[in-house]
């Protein structure tokens, strides 16, 4: 009876110590969710009002928003998505091949505005932290947390994306995020699950599926990792050589000429192009160093890093400089693989054997990490809510919103790059001066004396109003330098 007694006992002790052990993990993921949730709410938030008064204040382009604005409308509307941006019904799906950015459609309906895919992407990016941070939660604990939450949220490649317009990318960066997280804890087949989408986000980012297969097949998965491989590298083959061409004007592939092929400088320029030539000139060196800083280089010290190497190899090997560097949206689908790979250099950090010396290159890590965000803030787009005209549009703005308004909806205009955003929504907009958009518009509407300079310049903007008065086209307005005509 005793003996039964002291069974009965430890029995009840053990259930005791397991339920206390759930409530601390409870709490603790209580604590990790809250957190994450917290901090994707405050870069949702941020990422919104910085789109939404940069549109206010009409340094949004038509390159690249209106041409998404203009996919996004056809989607609502039950067509292919086609862009006059582009070309007079320019199918869309010719020039890259993005065909997620249709779950936007349902909402446009409701919002037919630019707003809707500014708010998006918002929505998107900001989803994004909420995986890092509840799993740099386990690994660190709160304040680590927020560190990485906040360290990706405001990062430079976050801010560009934010600060350039709307991009098919922020499909990726969320999708990214959970497969890296996934990864980083060897859930196998949730990393696939989280990466195969990507196929439908744009054509290059087969070669990232491929990367996430390579990683599973070299931890052991081998079936499941050559499979996603597999699929990855046939989905970025199919819709570069098959379904872009397909779609294409000129049937092919338009962004083959962007990579050197040798027939200019031989087979010695193209060894020395694939090989020196991915890492110079120095702005290749300084992106790569920027997508490292951020993590104290702490994630080379994790092979999930390896998967950002699709991306940077086809970039550096573009003969595009703007691929190179560090502005616009090129690098947001890098940044959750390198805070990604972060957290898991940590993990495994903190699992090594001498665990007493771990936590002097946690904190160290760490501390460095929280530095370079708070520097880098005042050198990216997030700094401009701090200047007064970010809250206060100037007089030219309030001249142009004017002027805008007397275009009737539903007619054809041919607009400065900076204004075509503001009339996507409701008419067909064509960039002045482009060779693409040469029909007679209804409306041609400038900006003669600030315009943005791309793709063409003040002169040739002068000289193309000139042009159309001298079609007989009549001036409807004329202020500050904003003119608006209208065909007779």
């Amino acid at each position: 009876m005793k003996d039964l007694h002291s069974e009965l006992s430890a029995a009840q002790k053990f259930s005791a110590l397991l339920a206390r052990a759930r409530s601390g993990a409870g709490a603790g993921a209580s604590r990790a969710n809250l957190l994450a949730l917290g901090l994707a709410g405050f870069c949702f938030v941020l990422y919104t009002v910085l789109s939404v008064s940069r549109h206010r204040l009409m340094l949004t382009t038509g390159y690249d928003l209106g041409i998404f604005e203009q996919a996004v409308r056809s989607y609502a509307h039950g067509r292919l998505p086609v862009s006059e941006l582009k070309g007079h019904d320019y199918p869309l799906l010719g020039d890259h091949f993005s065909p997620v950015t249709a779950t936007i459609a349902p909402f446009y309906r409701l919002w037919p505005s630019p707003y809707t895919l500014l708010v998006t992407q918002a929505f998107l990016l900001a989803l994004a932290v909420v995986p890092l941070t509840r799993w740099a939660c386990r690994v660190v604990g709160t304040a680590g947390a927020a560190v990485v939450g906040l360290g990706f949220g405001l990062s430079w490649g976050i801010a560009q994306t934010v600060g350039f317009d709307f991009h098919e990318v922020c499909f990726a960066v969320p999708l990214l995020a959970f497969a890296v997280e996934a990864l980083g804890n060897e859930r196998w087949r949730a990393a696939v699950a989280w990466s195969l989408p990507l196929l439908l986000v744009k054509e290059d980012l087969g070669l990232t599926v491929a990367a996430v297969g390579t990683y599973i097949a070299l931890r052991g998965r081998a079936r499941l990792g050559i499979v996603t491989a597999v699929a990855g590298l046939a989905g970025t083959a199919l819709t570069m050589l098959v379904v872009v061409p397909a779609f294409n004007p000129d049937g092919v592939f338009a962004y083959f000429d962007k990579v050197p092929d040798g027939s200019a400088s031989g087979a010695p320029g193209l060894l020395a192009h694939y090989t020196l030539g991915l890492v110079t000139p120095a702005v290749k060196q300084l992106t790569m160093l920027m997508l490292l800083a951020p993590t104290a280089f702490l994630a080379l010290r994790s092979p999930l890093v390896l998967i950002a190497v699709p991306t940077l190899a086809w970039r550096f090997a573009s003969a595009n400089e703007a691929y190179w560097g560090t502005k616009f949206h090129y690098s947001a689908v890098l940044m959750p693989v390198a805070f990604g790979a972060f957290v898991h250099a940590l993990m495994k950090v903190r699992g090594q054997k001498r665990a007493a010396r771990w936590p002097d290159t946690v904190c160290t890590g760490l501390v460095a990490s929280a530095l370079f965000t708070v520097l880098a803030l005042p050198l990216h787009p997030f700094a401009q809510l701090a200047g007064t005209a970010t809250w206060t549009p100037g007089a030219r703005v309030a001249v142009a919103e004017r002027v805008l308004e007397l275009i009737p909806d539903g007619k054809t205009v041919s607009a400065s790059n900076r204004f075509v955003p503001q009339l996507t929504h409701r008419c067909t907009v064509m960039v002045l001066g482009l060779p693409q958009n040469q029909d007679a518009p209804e409306w041609v509407v400038a900006d003669t004396a600030e315009p943005q300079g791309w793709p063409i310049g003040r002169d040739q903007e002068v000289a193309e109003v000139a042009r159309f008065r001298e079609k007989g086209y009549e001036v409807v307005a004329e202020e500050a330098g904003v003119v608006l005509l209208r065909r007779p």
